[in-house]
């Protein structure tokens, strides 16, 4: 998480680490715009975690999916805007 700096990704708007129940990790991001994140991971992410991967020697076969989620309905306080 250093090497992505101290500065927020700029338009993410929602950022989770879960653990799966095979044990390994899936991350959910909620974007202003697929702009925004298409850009963090161009100039931030990427850069970051292949510089890690290439430290520890790790090729990974392929790119992580993505999946686009079709929001039906979101409410609470980081949609509203109530959070304090």
């Amino acid at each position: 998480m250093e090497r992505l700096g101290s500065e927020p990704l700029a338009g993410c708007l929602l950022h989770l680490c879960v653990r799966r129940e095979d044990g390994g990790l899936r991350y959910i991001d909620v974007w202003e715009s697929e702009a925004a994140c298409a850009r963090a991971f161009d100039e931030r992410i990427h850069p970051a975690v292949y510089a890690v991967f290439q430290e520890i020697g790790f090729r990974p076969d392929a790119e992580p999916s993505v999946e686009r989620l079709d929001v039906l309905h979101a409410t609470g306080s980081i949609i509203t805007g109530d959070a304090q």
